[in-house]
């Protein structure tokens, strides 16, 4: 269910909103009003998930409440003036809405907000599943769970991979072709036919080695997989 709060200095308006709120059954209606000032408060105590907003409104633009909200809930703009779009729209508002509004217009609007969550709850369900796996070691029958983000680096051994964390070597019965396939590609690269590190853990790049956090052993960049490595650092590089 969506908590919706309809804020407009025109009670027909809120009516409006209201009963379109009311004919749609993942919505909410908590609370209205024509005060923008108390309800900056009411997104605050009634954990308010999305605002239905008028933007020319008297002691408090609608503008002014987005900003002054910070992205504690969603907003829809409601108004009669098209000339505010674009930096409604810069303000991250998941729809604008010109009245009259008709009820179909309405639904496509709050179906990008229920869009919107279940993208949200679909990534962070993802980031649970890619925080950890399960390995072979060197006991038979044995199974090792291992948490992603304590990963230092991985290393090739011959018939072994070898995974580093806090200091320690887990020695694994598989190789670095394989394991990576088994990693999140946007947490874990190659960089060598010998090494696989956390994007996170680089500290720096020093000619054809990287520097990786609390790591003081040489990891080396293969000639192959450089393209790849510089691909992800040129991204946040400051030339």
């Amino acid at each position: 269910m969506i908590r919706c709060l309809v804020v407009d200095d025109e009670q027909h308006a809120i009516d409006i909103i209201a009963h379109y709120i009311g004919q749609t059954n993942f919505l909410e209606l908590v609370s209205s009003t024509t005060n923008p000032v108390a309800a900056l408060q009411t997104v605050i105590t009634e954990n308010i998930d999305l605002v239905f907003l008028d933007i020319q409104m008297p002691e408090l633009s609608g503008i002014d409440f987005i900003k002054a909200i910070n992205g504690k809930a969603k907003v829809i703009l409601t108004t009669a003036y098209s000339e505010f779009a674009i930096e409604g729209f810069e303000l991250d508002v998941v729809d604008y809405l010109l009245k009259p509004i008709r009820f179909p217009r309405f639904l496509n609007a709050v179906q990008k907000v229920v869009k919107a969550n279940t993208e949200k709850a679909e990534a962070a369900e993802t980031t649970a599943d890619d925080n950890y796996i399960f390995v072979k070691t060197e006991s038979k029958g044995k199974l090792l769970k291992i948490n992603l983000d304590e990963i230092e680096y991985i290393e090739g051994m011959k018939n072994y991979v070898a995974i580093y964390r806090g200091g320690q070597k887990t020695l694994v019965y598989t190789n670095l072709k394989d394991l990576i396939l088994h990693l999140p590609a946007k947490q874990f690269i190659r960089i060598h036919k010998s090494f696989i590190i956390p994007v996170n853990r680089i500290t720096g790049i020093e000619g054809n080695r990287v520097v990786l956090k609390n790591v003081a052993a040489e990891i080396l960049i293969g000639e192959s997989y450089k393209e790849d490595l510089m691909e992800i650092i040129k991204h946040r590089m400051i030339t």
